[in-house]
C-alpha cells in the first residue's frame, strides 16, 4: 500500500492524512468544500467528554486516550505550522451533577482527577449544587486547530483538493478502483471515508454503510472582557467556554433536521437563557454571533474506524459524534492498526464496521 485518498478534509481527515504521509504513504484528501469548515470548525474544542462518568468504555477509552495524545499534537501542530491552536488545561466546572456519589466512585476507579473547585472559581457555582472540578480538562480553539493542522499538512507533502466532493465510489469485484468527483477521476491502493456527517450517504451505493447522520448543534459566541470567568462549565446539558481573548461560546443544541445548517431563534433563546443563568455578568457583553454545525451521529457515540466488509481496500474513520476533535489523534491510531498493523493502545475491536440502518439518536 504505497498511496492513499483520504475522503473529508475534517478533524479526522486531515489528522488521519498527515498520520498516514508520516508513515509513508502518498495521500490525497477530497474535501467537498474548504477544509475543516464543517463541524471541526464548529465545535466547542472542549477535549473531554462532557459527563465521562455516563459513557461506556469504548466511548471512554478513545477519549481518554485522544487527551493524552493532545498536548505533544498541539505542541508539533505549532511548531510545524507556526499557528497557536491554543490548547490549555482549564479544567472544567460540572455543576448540579445527577447521582454525585456514583459520578465520583466512577471517576476514583477510572484515575479521572477530580478537586475541590479552587476559591477563585466559586462564583462560577453560585447557584448550582452537587459541584464536580474536574481539574485536567483541557480545550482548544477549533479554527485555530483546524487552521494549524492545515498548514501542516501541506508541509508534510499532504495533497489538498478542495472543493471537490466525492460523488461516486467505483469497484470492480472486492476493490475500490477510483472516485468519481465534478473535477475527474482519483484513484489511490486504498480508500478512507472521513465525511463526517455526510458518511452514510457517500457509501449508501456500496451497501453496509454504517449508521452515521447528521445531528445539528447551534452555538452563541459572546466578546466579554478576558478573564471574566476561567474554565469550561457544564450544567445539564449546555457549557460555557471561555477563551484567552475574551471570547465565549455557549453551546450546544441536539437537532435531528438533516442537512439543515440554518440557526433558529428558539436555539438562541435556549442557549442564552442558560448562558444568563449561570454567568449574570454575560447580559453586559457584547452577543457577535450564532452558527450551526452537523455533527456525524452515531448510536452511543461509538465511530466506525474499521475496513469494509467486503471491499478490501475501503476504510472508514467516521462516526465520533459530539467528541471529533478529543478523540481524533486516538482514531488515527486505530485507524493505522487497520490499515498499517502499527500499534495502537486501545482495543480496536469495538469499532468494527457494523452496518445498519440510521435511527434516531439518544444522547446526553
Amino acid at each position: 500500500m504505497n498511496s492513499c485518498l483520504i475522503l473529508g478534509g475534517g478533524i479526522n481527515g486531515l489528522l488521519s492524512a498527515l498520520m498516514l504521509r508520516q508513515a509513508g504513504l502518498e495521500v490525497h484528501v477530497l474535501e467537498r468544500g474548504a477544509t475543516g469548515r464543517e463541524s471541526s470548525w464548529a465545535g466547542a474544542g472542549i477535549l473531554s467528554l462532557l459527563l465521562p462518568w455516563d459513557y461506556g468504555p469504548e466511548v471512554n477509552a478513545l477519549a481518554r486516550r485522544g487527551r493524552a495524545l493532545w498536548p505533544g499534537w498541539a505542541e508539533h501542530l505549532l511548531t510545524a505550522s507556526g499557528i497557536d491552536p491554543e490548547y490549555l488545561p482549564s479544567g472544567m466546572a460540572v455543576l448540579d451533577v445527577e447521582r454525585r456519589e456514583n459520578a465520583l466512585a466512577w471517576c476514583g476507579e477510572q484515575d479521572e482527577a477530580v478537586a475541590q473547585l479552587p476559591f477563585t472559581f466559586a462564583r462560577i457555582a453560585e447557584t448550582a449544587a452537587n459541584v464536580i472540578w474536574l481539574p485536567d480538562v483541557a480545550q482548544a480553539r477549533n479554527p485555530r486547530v483546524m487552521q494549524a493542522l492545515r498548514v501542516t499538512a501541506l508541509r508534510a507533502g499532504v495533497v489538498l483538493h478542495e472543493h471537490t466532493p466525492a460523488t461516486r465510489l467505483l469497484t470492480i469485484g472486492p476493490k475500490v478502483t477510483g472516485v468519481e468527483t465534478p473535477n475527474g477521476l482519483f484513484s489511490a491502493d486504498s480508500v478512507v471515508v472521513t465525511a463526517g456527517a455526510w458518511t452514510g450517504g457517500l457509501l449508501a451505493e456500496l451497501g453496509n454503510a454504517p449508521e452515521i447522520a447528521p445531528v445539528r448543534g447551534q452555538i452563541v459566541l459572546f466578546k466579554a472582557a478576558p478573564g471574566l470567568f476561567p474554565c469550561v462549565v457544564y450544567r445539564r446539558g449546555h457549557y460555557l467556554v471561555p477563551r484567552a481573548d475574551g471570547h465565549i461560546l455557549v453551546g450546544s443544541t441536539l437537532e435531528e433536521v438533516g442537512f439543515d445548517q440554518s440557526t433558529t431563534a428558539q436555539a438562541r433563546a435556549e442557549l442564552l437563557d442558560f448562558a444568563y443563568g449561570v454567568l449574570p455578568a454575560l447580559r453586559q457583553a457584547e452577543i457577535v454571533t450564532q452558527w450551526a454545525g452537523l455533527r456525524p451521529g452515531s448510536p452511543g457515540n461509538v465511530p466506525t474506524i474499521d475496513r469494509h466488509p467486503a471491499l478490501e481496500n475501503l476504510y472508514v474513520n467516521s462516526g465520533h459524534f459530539r467528541y471529533g476533535v478529543t478523540m481524533a489523534p486516538a482514531a488515527g491510531e486505530v485507524l493505522l492498526q487497520r490499515m498499517l498493523g502499527t500499534a495502537a493502545l486501545v482495543d480496536v475491536a469495538p469499532y468494527a464496521w457494523k452496518p445498519g440502518s440510521p435511527v434516531g439518536w439518544v444522547e446526553r
